[in-house]
């Protein structure tokens, strides 16, 4: 696609942009009472405007049901309130209804899953992972190696990028999968790097793990919603995920889990139980003995939480309505024109870079841009100004464009901006 850094061309593409519509179902932030250039849904998505209703809905049946909300209402029952979601996740994710359920909070189900898929022997203990993964990864790491008596500095596997680059080479991850092979219990990775906004190729790595006789997951918290999975047919054995990103949840809102339908009926794996994974045919009998729901189900601790699900639900439904297919092919087109819009300012100066991967396969709906110089200075301007962005120490903006409720002329002023913050510090 050829762009121009012009007000005029932006302005054009919106109103060839077959998604504009979308825009419209969001609550856009103000800064002094103007609209915001809002690129931080990789942090916290936008409040679409049905969310409010759906919630105030479930309030009502409270007021009107009390408990027999659980039962009564024909549409939704919170006895299986979480069934609103299943499959709108599974075709996020790439996944059959029953390998999804959502459940808890993100960190909880790294945790849990990891009691069923980190399994070390003496033999077989390492896990690999990416360097600098988001600290509710690198705390899961030190906290569940420790727990199994386990020094983190020898059984876990930090990857980094080759000297002077900034993301990692999948035949690099094969590398040392292979390399490690005879000692290997766990390949875990971020599916899009928080950082860098790199995509990991899921399914190499993923047959990689599974020829060298380890476990593969994934924590994609910055990758539903934002770029196309097939966690299925990419034979991943787990993943889970936060909502409250790309999937305009809610802060802190649900996360949820995939667990590959392999293991749907195998209830010998370990796994830390609950009443609402119990057989849900049995669930209100209150016997001993715990008999796991079929599929990913069977993880579930507690009953959903309603009012938070029904926030997750009122966005689930525009994807639904919008699809990751046509979401992706706007995110490739508006990336794009910041990436150039970027570069043109940045031109042979040197005092900023793209550190996210250029070509459009391997990122998302996300750049960021590394300072040499004078970052926080610029961010802060860029932030007085209207732009709601996302600073990273030492030195990086992560900027979203998110297809869903970014413009190319939010793009557009960004640019404008960025340019007069190098002008003027």
């Amino acid at each position: 696609m050829n762009y121009e850094n012009t007000l005029a061309f932006a302005q054009a593409q919106d109103a060839a942009d077959p998604l504009k519509q979308w825009r419209n179902e969001f609550h856009i932030p103000k800064i002094n009472g103007k609209a915001a250039y809002y690129f931080t849904g990789n942090s916290l998505g936008l409040q679409p405007k049905r969310t409010r209703e759906l919630v105030e809905e479930e309030m009502q049946k409270w007021q009107d049901y009390g408990v027999e909300g659980h039962f009564v209402p024909k549409e939704r029952p919170w006895v299986s309130y979480h069934e609103t979601v299943k499959h709108s996740l599974a075709r996020l994710v790439g996944a059959k209804p029953i390998e999804v359920v959502s459940m808890n909070n993100l960190t909880v189900n790294l945790h849990l899953l990891m009691v069923s898929f980190y399994r070390p022997t003496k033999q077989r203990y390492k896990i690999i992972c990416e360097a600098g993964a988001f600290p509710s990864d690198q705390y899961m790491f030190e906290s569940q190696l420790k727990h199994h008596g386990l020094a983190p500095e020898e059984a876990l596997i930090e990857l980094s990028p080759r000297a002077g680059e900034n993301t990692l080479r999948t035949n690099d991850i094969i590398a040392a999968i292979q390399e490690h092979a005879n000692e290997l219990a766990l390949v875990l990775f971020g599916g899009v790097q928080y950082y860098t906004g790199q995509i990991f190729d899921m399914q190499a790595i993923t047959t990689a793990g599974h020829q060298a006789g380890a476990y593969v997951g994934f924590d994609l918290a910055h990758g539903i919603g934002n770029v196309p999975l097939h966690l299925h047919n990419w034979d991943v054995d787990f993943a889970t995920w936060c909502s409250y990103k790309y999937l305009n949840s809610g802060p802190g809102n649900v996360s949820g889990i995939f667990v590959h339908e392999r293991h749907a009926h195998n209830f010998d794996i370990p796994r830390f139980a609950g009443w609402w994974g119990h057989d849900e045919g049995e669930r209100f009998q209150m016997k001993k003995g715990f008999k796991p729901m079929p599929g990913a189900d069977g993880w579930q601790l507690s009953n959903v939480n309603v009012l938070a699900t029904a926030a997750h639900l009122a966005s689930l439904q525009i994807f639904d309505q919008v699809g990751m297919e046509a979401l992706r092919l706007k995110s490739e087109k508006l990336t794009g024109y910041m990436e150039f819009i970027v570069n043109e300012l940045s031109g042979d100066k040197g005092i900023f870079e793209i550190i996210t991967p250029k070509e459009s396969k391997d990122r998302g709906c996300q750049l960021s841009i590394f300072f040499h110089e004078k970052g926080k200075a610029r961010f802060d301007y860029l932030v007085e100004n209207g732009v709601i962005g996302d600073w990273r120490e030492p030195n990086v903006i992560r900027v979203a464009p998110v297809p869903l409720y970014n413009s190319f002329e939010d793009v557009y002023h960004f640019g404008r901006l960025m340019k007069e913050a190098l002008e003027k510090i």
